[in-house]
Order: C-alpha cells, then structure tokens, then sequence
C-alpha cells in the first residue's frame, strides 16, 4: 500500500504544481465529454424523431446508433481516465465531497442506460417495434444524464 501512497503524493505535487499538466488533462476530459456526449445526444434527438420515420429511415438511425456507441465507449474509457487523475491527486478531497458521488451516481446510471439502450437498439434491428419505445425512453434519459453529469462535473471543483 506505500507505494501507491507514494505514488499519489508524487502526483499529487506533480498535478498541483504544473498549471499545465492539470489544463491538459482538463482539456483531454473537456473533449471526451464534447465528442462522446455530443455525438449521443444528437443521436439521442435523432432517435425521438424516429417515431414518424419509415422502415429505411429507422434501418439506416439503428446504424448511425451502432457507430455511436463506438464512439461514446472510447469517450467515456478517456473521461474515466483523465477523471481518475485529479481524484488520485487529491483522494481526501474527493472522497468526502458529495458532488464528486452525485456526479459518479450519475457516470453509473448513463452506462446502465448506455447498456439498457445497446439491448432495445438490437431489439430493434430484430425487426421488434416495441423496442422503439425503449429506445425513445433510453434516449431522453440518456441525453438528461449525460447533462447531469456536465452539471455535476462543472460543480465538483466550485462547490465541491
């Protein structure tokens, strides 16, 4: 267990002293949020549109779908990265604030939703119109969390 402490106070001072370690690592989180939760959330409107669209216009959404959760997988691994270090930088912090477990309730939630939408959209290439209706649910939810989390994320370091 030293070692990781020891390694933790390294980061730490290394996080807390270089001005341009922690923009870098502010920035690489900021893009993943902008290009994993944007690409959901226009994909999320596009699903709500669906409804009145025909069969080819929901075939061809059911794979501009699967191409987003590549995306947004890849987003949410670099937002998990580039979070975990400033929480190893200052654990004592983190631990105690009630934003930073609001705002990893919410990380939890938009990927059992994430999980929960992957199921109805293969529900949905199987030809099941039901699984429209979960796919319009999942999308609401999905864009709500991933503005919660924003929302969670910008209050962490102001409210704490």
């Amino acid at each position: 267990m030293a070692p990781l402490t020891d390694l933790m106070t390294s980061w730490g001072s290394i996080y807390a002293n270089h001005a341009v370690v922690r923009t870098l690592v502010a920035f690489i989180h900021v893009c993943a949020l902008i290009a994993g939760g944007g690409a959901a959330v226009a994909t999320d409107r596009s699903v709500l549109g669906a409804a009145a669209a025909d069969e080819p216009a929901r075939r061809a959404l059911l794979r501009t779908l699967e191409g987003t959760h590549r995306l947004v997988i890849a987003s949410l691994a670099l937002i998990a990265a580039s979070g975990l270090l400033p929480f190893a930088s200052d654990v004592e912090t983190f631990l105690y604030s009630r934003f930073f477990w609001i705002k990893m309730a919410l990380v939890v939630l938009l990927m059992v939703n994430g999980a929960w939408l992957w199921h109805a959209e293969r529900r949905a290439s199987a030809g099941e119109l039901a699984a429209w209706r979960t796919l319009r649910i999942t999308s609401v939810a999905s864009m709500t969390l991933w503005f919660l989390t924003t929302l969670g994320g910008v209050a962490l370091p102001n409210i704490g």
